[in-house]
C-alpha cells in the first residue's frame, strides 16, 4: 500500500522568502524514493496557530504521514514541539526516542532534538530537525518503523506483528 505524506517546513525566514528551504524538498525526495505519496508541503512561521491549523488540515483530509522540519531546537521561537502536542491525540514518543539516540552517534548535540510525534486520527505526526543534513538523518532512522506503524494504524486492529518477526 502506498501511504500519503506532507511536509510542513516551520521557518519565520523561509515563509517571509528570506531562506530557501533546502529541508522540505529534501524530506520530499526521500519520500518519494521510499514509496509515499507526496501530497502535500508548505512553509508556514513558528506560530503555533499556523503549525496546528496545517497538522490538523492535513490529518483532517487523512494524509497518513505528517511531517514537519524546523523549529524544535532551543529558539525561544521553537515552538514546533508545543503546537504539536495541541494536536495529537495519542503520543508515539518511541519515534523520537530513536531518532535522538541514532543522531546522538553522529553528534552529541542530537540530545537537544525537542521532537515529538504523535497520532490524530489515521495520521501519524513526526517533528524534525530543521536542518537538511539532522532532518534526513532522524527521518531514516525511522523509516521502517513508521511503514509499520502506518500498517498497524491501517490495519483495523492486527497487523499480525508476530508474524512479521519470523
Amino acid at each position: 500500500m502506498a501511504y500519503s505524506a506532507a511536509v510542513i517546513t516551520v521557518s519565520d525566514k523561509g515563509s517571509k522568502g528570506e531562506r530557501i528551504d533546502t529541508s522540505g524538498p529534501a524530506l520530499q525526495e526521500l519520500l518519494k524514493a521510499y514509496g509515499y505519496d507526496v501530497v502535500y508541503s508548505a512553509i508556514v512561521p513558528d506560530e503555533a496557530e499556523d503549525i496546528q491549523r496545517e497538522l490538523m488540515d492535513c490529518a483532517d483530509k487523512k494524509i497518513s504521514l505528517i511531517l514537519t522540519t524546523g523549529g524544535t531546537g532551543f529558539s525561544p521561537r521553537d515552538i514546533t514541539p508545543e503546537a504539536t502536542m495541541r494536536v495529537i491525540e495519542r503520543l508515539t514518543p518511541g519515534i523520537p526516542e530513536l531518532m535522538r539516540a541514532e543522531s546522538m552517534k553522529i553528534t552529541p548535540n542530537g540530545c537537544l532534538s525537542r521532537s515529538v510525534a504523535g497520532i490524530r486520527g489515521l495520521s501519524l505526526i513526526i517533528n524534525l530537525p530543521g536542518s537538511e543534513k539532522a532532518a534526513k538523518e532522524n527521518l531514516l532512522a525511522v523509516m521502517k518503523p513508521i511503514e509499520h506503524g502506518l500498517k498497524m494504524l491501517y490495519s483495523g486492529g492486527s497487523a499480525d506483528c508476530a508474524e512479521e518477526r519470523k
